[in-house]
């Protein structure tokens, strides 16, 4: 339900799906007609609607300022700065990437994700579970949810939650330091998730103390040494 719905509190807590569709879609309406002009920002609602279309199928990928710009049909700059507004009024998370001091090409630019899966989910037209399961961005959306729950679980700020990424495909969904030790997080839309090969580069790599696959089903379970699955549900029995 939360997934599906949000966190904002009169969407979470609607007594219905339509209802919760509707209060977000109203919702969405006044922070671009009203919210933002009412903080100062000079942006057009309608340029501002465009570019968060645009964003639904970035959530989750690298972020590319020169094709936003050439769809929105403005410079780099003018997109940096909407999504410096978007970021501020929390509503985007431009996850930064790390550098490891490693002999492999690493992606250098970061990733952009919908803090809240309700508005990303009303963006994209999913009403109900039906829809979001049965959706080409469940995965994506999956990795955005669980992401922003490690993130609070854990109480990372964002100079302290990373992804890592080498061009030869390896990567970490996010990265950080616990207790002054590299830790990464995977995650995976399934109840059984598996070790791959990406998984051990990246535990190498990094250097990694523990990774942590982060999954859909119900159980926390070691994989391996040093590699553990954890539920969504579960995550706090972890990390406390």
């Amino acid at each position: 339900k939360l997934w599906l719905r949000g966190g904002f509190p009169n969407s979470f807590l609607a007594k219905s799906e339509n209802s919760s569709v509707l209060w977000r879609e109203q919702y969405i309406q006044t922070f671009l007609e009203k919210d933002i002009a009412n903080l100062g920002i000079n942006v057009s609602s309608q340029t501002m609607r465009r570019l968060w279309m645009m964003l639904t199928h970035y959530h989750g990928q690298i972020l590319n300022l020169s094709e936003l710009g050439k769809s929105l049909g403005t410079s780099d700059h003018t997109i940096r700065r909407y999504l410096d507004i978007l970021c501020g009024t929390f509503m985007m998370r431009q996850l930064q990437p790390w550098f490891a001091n490693i002999s492999k090409r690493q992606v250098k630019a970061p990733k952009i994700y919908f803090r809240d899966a309700g508005i990303f989910h009303t963006l994209l037209d999913i009403e109900n579970k039906k829809q979001l399961i049965n959706h080409p961005k469940l995965g994506a959306s999956w990795e955005g949810f669980a992401l922003e729950s490690v993130i609070q679980t854990l109480g990372l700020s964002e100079l302290e939650a990373y992804f890592w990424s080498s061009h030869s495909y390896a990567e970490v969904d996010l990265y950080c330091l616990r207790k002054s030790k590299p830790i990464g997080f995977e995650i995976k839309f399934t109840s059984q998730p598996k070790i791959t090969k990406s998984m051990r580069v990246a535990m190498e790599s990094l250097k990694l103390s523990h990774l942590y696959v982060v999954h859909s089903g119900s159980d926390n379970y070691p994989l391996e040494k040093k590699i553990s699955a954890v539920s969504i549900t579960k995550l706090s029995d972890v990390f406390k």
